[in-house]
């Protein structure tokens, strides 16, 4: 008798929309349920030419927070969503005020990659806006 195949859950657009609906609530639990424990995430700023660099569902989960509380309105509004097997992109418009009272409107986009339909890699980037 073999052992059974384990089929990697699909990924699909659906699974961008559900997981730009989490972020929009701010709801960490149900953000972090889509992401692998040995997840990463590239941050779009940082010391480094891929910003700063989380390992870790603990750390993942940490910089978020950290996100919602710096820009505690924070949205993602105009967005699309790409998928092609393991890889997606989600495009968007990121919106909301700092902690310090500055706006913030810019395009940006993650590139994500999958493992068994769980993320495996976030990549941020957003568009530098100034005069």
């Amino acid at each position: 008798m073999t052992e059974p195949v384990s089929v990697p859950h699909p990924v699909t657009v659906d699974t961008l929309e559900q997981l730009m609906v989490a972020f929009n609530a701010h709801d960490l639990d149900a953000i972090m349920e889509f992401f692998d424990e040995d997840c990463s995430f590239d941050t779009s700023q940082g010391p480094e030419p891929y910003g700063s660099r989380l390992v870790g569902k603990k750390a993942v989960r940490e910089g978020l927070a950290a996100r919602f509380t710096s820009i505690p309105d924070v949205q993602y509004a105009a967005d699309r969503h790409w998928v092609s097997g393991s890889l997606g992109v989600s495009e968007w418009l990121v919106t909301g005020t700092t902690s310090a009272g500055d706006s913030i409107r810019a395009r940006g986009c993650d590139l994500w990659e999958f493992r068994d339909g769980r993320i495996a890699r976030k990549d941020s980037y957003w568009k530098s806006v100034g005069a």
